[in-house]
């Protein structure tokens, strides 16, 4: 909390007591009439109201692979998700992103787009919605001119550049970094705030109105644009954190936990189950398992074999992916209609905050000692939220690596030393380079022990 304290005695009086709630910024008309006098009335008597969302907000956006083929003299820059939809019995929510341009033409540069296209026209950028599915992705994006006079240095220099980039978003990050932080800084104000971002981005800010609409009773300021002077009571600048996707209650002085922020999300998006399905209470309804799917690293090899098993049990199954080109609004409300949710651990593990209270929560841990890893970003998490919690490690002949790796190599018998080397080093080995086929016959009592959980 900032404070701006004047120094003379008559200024002190004009001073406002600090208890005093967040009131709304002058009208339009008074902020033009301020000026200087105004401004530095602002200053003895308030200070403005800062809840920069910029710990993952404003992070670089990743770019899908860049490739460069040669074909008959003919070099083409590609930009492509090839996602596909998920057979037999998976829910595939996820649109088909590709950006293809060609960059050598001597008189124009051309690029065609497809899927999830989102337009930002004050910022010249055109957004591509993919798939977080490269891993290797490095940080990138293309400049282009949109006039055939390219070589035309006249012709070109008042023809304003158009960005074109590749939307990789994480849902962990938005979540842990950002909405949480955010909720915990902010719910006790009851909607008596206004939030001034940083970096604004409109792509970002629409995905989660929702909550920000619930937290805030009035418009956010982007800070890099408004050029009016808002005068406030008082101001957080930051946000609180507390652990990875979660609320210690303890240090909160309205006692908020974790749980409260999963009740407050459900309200935000009107999600309509409040508990799990109890088992054998006299119902015919069976309880629904979603398993999270992924392309290209950490996904399920055999998701067909883990559903039978699952039906095979008494689970009605659905397959869905979760990420930027998912009809968002949709999944969750999946998400929420489910009892057990288990996917290997990645951001996709982060929809567990629309599950409903005392659904189940199973965690496929990689190998590569990822266990404290995963406990902390998702087993501490999904108990603070009143959820039942299970871990299933896999073993050597479960993982990917195997094909890659001689079972005596330090990646299986020593993976600390993978640690040593620090966290891109990890990420390479075990995160971005593994997928699993888990051996149904052990899995099973994984799930029996699912379905014991939700007889309690």
């Amino acid at each position: 909390m900032l404070h701006f304290h004047s120094e003379t005695q008559k200024q002190k009086k004009m001073a406002f007591p600090y208890d005093v709630k967040l009131v709304r910024s002058f009208r339009r008309d008074e902020q033009v009439k301020l000026g200087c006098a105004g401004i530095l009335g602002c200053f003895f008597v308030s200070v403005v109201f800062l809840a920069l969302l910029k710990p993952y907000l404003i992070s670089s956006l990743p770019i899908s692979n860049l490739q460069i083929p040669v074909r008959s003299g003919l070099t083409l820059l590609r930009i492509e998700d090839t996602s596909t939809r998920q057979q037999g019995e998976s829910q595939s929510l996820v649109l088909q992103s590709k950006l293809v341009c060609n960059v050598t033409d001597p008189k124009t540069d051309h690029c065609e787009m497809t899927g999830d296209v989102r337009v930002h026209g004050n910022s010249s950028e055109v957004f591509l919605v993919s798939s977080p599915m490269d891993a290797k992705a490095g940080n990138a994006s293309l400049e282009i001119k949109p006039y055939p006079r390219k070589k035309d240095p006249g012709a070109m220099a008042n023809v304003n550049k158009l960005t074109l980039k590749l939307l990789k978003g994480n849902l962990f990050h938005d979540f842990s970094d950002v909405l949480v932080p955010l909720f915990l800084t902010t719910r006790h104000f009851h909607g008596e705030v206004q939030f001034v971002i940083t970096d604004y981005k409109s792509w970002w800010v629409n995905r989660y109105s929702a909550v920000l609409k619930q937290l805030s009773n009035y418009g956010i300021i982007d800070f890099d644009r408004d050029n009016r002077t808002h005068c406030f009571q008082a101001a957080h600048v930051g946000l609180k954190f507390h652990k990875e996707l979660s609320i210690d209650s303890t240090r909160t002085p309205q006692g908020y936990s974790m749980h409260d922020f999963s009740k407050f999300l459900r309200s935000s998006y009107s999600l309509q189950r409040e508990t799990a399905i109890k088992v054998n209470d006299g119902s015919n309804k069976k309880p629904r398992l979603l398993i999270i799917s992924r392309k290209r690293s950490r996904s399920f090899t055999n998701e067909g074999e883990i559903g039978e098993l699952a039906r095979s049990l008494g689970f009605e199954v659905i397959v869905a992916e979760a990420n930027l080109s998912t009809d968002f609004s949709k999944f969750l409300h999946i998400v929420n209609s489910c009892d057990v949710l288990m996917g290997v651990h990645g951001a996709g593990l982060t929809n567990l905050v629309f599950l409903p209270t005392n659904a189940v929560v199973i965690q496929i841990i990689p190998l590569g000692r990822l266990g404290s890893f995963g406990r902390a970003d998702f087993g501490v998490p999904a108990i603070d939220m009143k959820l039942r919690y299970l871990e299933y490690k896999i073993k050597e002949n479960e993982s990917s690596l195997i094909e890659h790796y001689p079972l005596n190599h330090p990646v299986f018998r020593n993976p600390i030393s993978i640690h040593r080397r620090g966290w891109t080093a990890i990420k390479s080995v075990y995160l971005d380079n593994q997928n699993v086929k888990l051996d149904v016959v052990r899995f099973r009592s994984t799930l029996l022990e699912a379905l014991e959980l939700l007889r309690r």
